[in-house]
């Protein structure tokens, strides 16, 4: 036991050396915070930790209090209409897992039922386990209010500061870059945040990207973690405020489908698509990443750390062109659909927006043109 403890340190020790996180012949001492240079602290990576339970109960407040008389006054359903008649074979066989045809056919023999009528009860049970639009409307207010919050709070405290306008000022004197209160505050609201995303996704609307949104959390949770304890909150706070614009779109899209304002959300969906594509597929690859990759080696030796924070921004990268393919089948299915003139299934419509449905971040939900819609159901 004690050689495992010591074993442990030893790790500890190696892997938090300053010759990995911070540039040659910089020591932890020199970027130690004090009340002179306030340089960040380690220590404050612990405070996101219950800011994110504070927000999440900021957020069931919102929603139940806020979001979801909002829905109601709008028309949103709370429930679906039909539910699956109670049934003690069928319910202990379904147990929220997909049924194959075999045990169609056993079930179908043992309650001496035909297999529709068994499909047609388990598709009333798959149904009824799906949250109800206001639920999902409720969620997607919560999300929109927060990236509008971040994004202007964002711009507003970046405004003047120098690295904004010309990204090489992240580098300049690194690491001896002290935070100010407000980029402080910026740092743990967002991480805090990220950490009640990890926290709700197990108990929120389930998605089919469910893996993926995961590895973004916890890859957007490491990467601010390690910009933080490597004094690299410059670049940080720039992929924040890139990240946040497009996604207020996305939220925005999905609550007026929700809503039934089919027109808006179309609108608001060609926008966040635009929005995506140039923050997340442009500014964000050949602006940020540009910089670290090219930019940063000319100024500031190259460490270790900086190839981690590298592949981390890395794999957001891979995550974003996923999402942007996903958006842009959303999109092209759109558009197919309106010039098909509703030929095409109303499964598939739904199948399609399920897949939008996480879509960085989240969910669209917007696939095909009113008319469209009103033909296939």
């Amino acid at each position: 036991m004690l050689a495992m403890l010591e074993l442990a340190r030893n790790a500890s020790r190696a892997f938090w050396t300053p010759d990995v996180w911070l540039p040659p012949n910089v020591t932890w001492d020199d970027v130690a915070p004090t009340p002179r240079n306030n340089y960040a602290d380690y220590r404050h990576l612990f405070y996101p930790l219950p800011m994110a339970l504070v927000l999440l109960v900021i957020r069931y407040a919102l929603e139940r209090f806020c979001f979801a008389p909002l829905g109601k006054s709008l028309g949103i359903k709370t429930s679906r209409a039909k539910k699956a008649t109670p049934n003690p074979i069928l319910d202990k066989a379904y147990g929220g897992k997909k049924i194959k045809q075999k045990q169609i056919i056993s079930l179908a023999k043992q309650l001496d039922w035909s297999e529709r009528q068994v499909e047609r009860w388990l598709r009333l049970r798959r149904a009824q386990d799906r949250p109800s639009t206001l639920t999902k409307f409720c969620e997607n207010s919560w999300r929109c209010l927060y990236y509008t919050y971040s994004f202007l709070f964002g711009v507003f405290i970046l405004w003047n500061k120098p690295w904004l306008w010309n990204i090489n000022n992240c580098y300049y004197n690194y690491p001896y870059h002290p935070i100010s209160s407000e980029v402080w505050w910026y740092y743990m609201i967002s991480m805090a945040f990220y950490w009640s995303l990890s926290l709700s996704q197990y108990f929120d609307v389930k998605r089919k990207d469910f893996w993926q949104m995961f590895v973004h959390h916890i890859a957007t949770i490491v990467l601010m973690c390690f910009s933080w304890i490597g004094n690299l909150t410059r670049i940080g706070s720039l992929v924040l405020l890139v990240h946040d614009c497009a996604d207020i779109f996305l939220e925005a899209a999905k609550i007026a489908k929700y809503s039934n304002y089919q027109k808006i959300c179309d609108f608001i969906f060609v926008i966040f698509t635009i929005l995506w594509i140039v923050t997340r597929m442009g500014v964000f690859p050949f602006w940020i990443i540009y910089s670290t990759l090219i930019e940063a080696p000319k100024i500031v030796p190259m460490f270790p750390a900086y190839y981690i924070f590298n592949s981390l921004l890395s794999l957001l990268l891979i995550l974003h062109a996923f999402w942007t393919w996903l958006i842009l089948k959303i999109a092209y299915n759109a558009f197919y659909a309106g010039q098909m003139e509703g030929d095409i299934r109303s499964d598939s419509s739904e199948e399609i927006s399920e897949e939008l449905n996480g879509a960085t971040t989240n969910n669209v939900n917007h696939t095909s043109k009113p008319n469209v819609r009103q033909k296939q159901n």
